[in-house]
């Protein structure tokens, strides 16, 4: 029996990690773990190519937990290269409803139009991302590097 072929969404910017697995853009699979994605990845990945084939790569590339976000990119990148699998990116906020990303203290990550700044809130805002039930693969881009721009904080 043929393998699927799939996108596969990697959502790495803080704990748990997400990944979606989406056939003619519709969410078929989530997997979430709890896991450091350093340690995680290259185990789900290995089961994740062995059910399906990937077509292509997406993952948020900030903001949030700037290392956690390198690995994904590092792992990601390596796997686009060694398989030859296109790899795009785009940036947490399509993930979140725009909301404020935590970065650190009272401190968050906010998007107003295409800049992203660090915005100081008083209240502690909640911050929770999601896989897309459907993938609007338009708001990704193959320039798939992490958001360096941004300021780094803790």
């Amino acid at each position: 029996m043929p393998k699927k072929n799939v996108t596969v969404l990697v959502l790495a910017l803080s704990s748990p990690i997400y990944i979606g697995i989406y056939e003619d853009n519709e969410l078929i699979e989530k997997i979430i773990s709890e896991e450091k994605s350093s340690e995680v990845l290259p185990l789900l990945f290995e089961k994740i190519l062995k059910k399906y084939e990937i077509k292509k790569l997406l993952y948020a590339n900030g903001p949030g937990s700037f290392m956690a976000i390198k690995i994904a990119y590092i792992f990601l990148r390596s796997l686009s290269v060694l398989k030859k699998i296109p790899l795009l990116a785009t940036d947490a906020f399509y993930f979140n409803e725009n909301r404020p990303i935590k970065a650190i203290g009272k401190l968050y990550f906010v998007k107003i139009q295409e800049d992203i700044k660090t915005q100081k809130f008083d209240t502690p805002q909640e911050v929770h991302f999601s896989l897309p039930e459907k993938l609007d693969e338009s708001k990704f881009t193959n320039i798939a590097t992490p958001l360096y721009k941004i300021g780094a904080v803790g």
